[in-house]
């Protein structure tokens, strides 16, 4: 049976609705899940989408970790289940503490919306599991505070633990390391700047985030399996 995969919208959020068209492209049956909730009970896995949660205000996912879905997000993922933060759902995580670092402005302070290449740094995260380190992927990319940043103490455990999910390989906001993506030490929460969900077509100028995708559903319906 395909696994279900939550995903979260918060006010502001933009791009629920595309990410629940990729993952059940992706095999996953996928169902929104109001920031208010309570309960993620019945889903494999989870997605925290793009967008401007709470308008952004304060500073990008301040205030959406706040949100009562957020511990059950938590606690989801401390039970093993994979849980994916995409762009804005990035910075929630990071805000949230499920995963370290954070993100700031870019690079000369200027929004970025372009498709970039990636290279698979890791595949033992639940995102890449399915992908061979080097793998090279085109995808978009969104933002204006993607700018990936650690001290130097937690970029070295990040390389150490290999934790560092995707690199860019022009790098385009300045962010540490190059890094567009990481994860947690268990590997199934991750989080990357980069939009997956919006290149599963190749009409649409790449499908390289459809791999993405599918490893993810993969994670969820294994976990699903074990729990």
């Amino acid at each position: 049976m395909a696994p279900r995969l939550g995903v979260v919208v918060f006010p502001g959020s933009n791009c629920e609705h595309d990410v629940v068209a990729a993952l059940e492209q992706a095999g996953a049956r996928a169902d929104l899940v109001w920031h208010g909730d309570r309960s993620l009970a019945g889903f494999d896995g989870v997605v925290v989408p793009g967008g401007f949660a709470h308008g952004d205000y304060l500073r990008p996912g301040a205030i959406a970790r706040f949100s009562p879905v957020m511990a059950a997000v938590g606690d989801l993922a401390r039970a093993g289940a994979p849980v994916l933060g995409i762009c804005n759902g990035f910075q929630v995580l990071t805000e949230a503490g499920l995963l370290p670092g954070a993100l700031q402005k870019n690079r000369g302070l200027r929004f970025i919306c372009d498709t970039v290449e990636v290279t698979v740094s890791s595949g033992r995260s639940a995102l890449t599991r399915g992908l061979e380190p080097g793998t090279v992927l085109r995808l978009p990319i969104n933002h204006f505070e993607g700018n990936y940043t650690c001290d130097d103490s937690t970029l070295a455990r990040l390389v150490e633990e290999d934790r560092v999910v995707l690199r860019y390989v022009d790098n385009p906001n300045g962010s540490t390391g190059d890094i567009a993506g990481v994860c947690n030490e268990a590997g199934n929460v991750v989080g990357l700047m980069p939009h997956p969900e919006r290149a599963t077509e190749e009409l649409l100028g790449s499908a390289d985030g459809l791999p993405l995708l599918e490893s993810f559903v993969a994670a969820s319906a294994s976990a699903a399996v074990t729990a």
